[in-house]
Parts: structure tokens; C-alpha cells; sequence
């Protein structure tokens, strides 16, 4: 797991309008960066509309938003049109984001074992070191999550 203080990981991602995002995009802003499964399953999609239902409280706190799944851009574009979620969303199809994050890992449901997201948050500073981690995420309250220490 990565440790708060120190400097987030580069990537270099899709967001769902096939336009290229970097941390270096982010520079100099604070940035929510959630890592979350899928598009479209019961969970994501209600940690993506708390996030949603608070989004002006979360801009006013100065953070942008950016959610990151293994799904590709025309999925990402239906779960934004369907929720009308007002931030992007990152392709990170090949899971390299992830593995950089160490937010890859082995699962468990149903009693079968796979690999996937680990349900994560991460809380960056204006200078791209990780303020805060948040690993026990709680979809309906997520927004609260992250705007409890600010």
C-alpha cells in the first residue's frame, strides 16, 4: 500500500473522451483520485452518485474528481450519461494504473478467488504527494469520507 506523505505514482490514462490524462494534467490542484471495480454495479454506482451528490461541496473543499476502473471509454461515457456524474473517468484497461497504486489485487466472492480493484481513495496535494489513503471505503457516505478532515 502506498503511504501517505509521499509522491503519487505518474500515470498516463484515457479518460472516457479518449483526450490523455496525466498526474502532471493535475498539477498544482487537489485531487480525489477513486479507484472502484466497474461501471454500473450496485456499489460503484452508489459510491459514484455520493460523489456526484456532493460534488459542489467537494469543489469548494478545492478538490477535483477523477474515478478509475479497468472500463474502457464508451462504458465509462453510458455510466456518466446515465448518472449524469459531472468528472471524468480513466481507462485503466491494462490495470497498470492500479498495480502502480497497488490497488490490484486478489479478491474473493462467492467463494472464488480473482484478481481486481481494491476499493480505494486517494487524497493528493497541489504537489502530487498523497495527503491521505482511504481503504475502507463506504460507498454511501464516500463524499464524507473525504471531506472529514478539511
Amino acid at each position: 500500500m502506498l503511504k501517505e506523505g509521499t509522491k503519487a505514482p505518474n500515470f498516463k490514462l484515457k479518460n472516457q473522451n479518449g483526450e490523455e490524462v496525466t498526474l502532471a494534467s493535475y498539477s498544482g490542484k487537489k485531487l480525489v483520485i477513486y479507484f472502484y471495480p466497474a461501471d454500473n454495479t450496485p456499489t460503484c454506482t452508489t459510491e459514484a452518485c455520493n460523489l456526484s451528490d456532493n460534488y459542489k461541496a467537494l469543489q469548494k473543499a478545492g478538490y477535483t474528481v477523477i474515478g478509475v476502473s479497468p472500463d474502457g471509454e464508451k462504458k465509462h461515457l453510458n455510466f456518466i450519461a446515465k448518472y449524469k456524474l459531472p468528472f471524468d473517468l480513466l481507462c485503466d484497461v491494462d490495470t497498470k494504473m492500479a498495480q502502480d497504486f497497488h490497488v490490484w489485487g486478489e479478491k474473493q466472492m462467492f467463494g472464488k478467488k480473482y484478481f481486481g480493484i481494491l476499493r480505494t481513495t486517494f487524497i493528493i496535494d497541489e504537489k502530487g504527494i498523497l495527503e491521505r489513503v482511504i481503504s475502507d471505503v463506504k460507498s454511501k457516505e464516500h463524499s464524507s469520507q473525504i471531506l472529514e478532515k478539511v
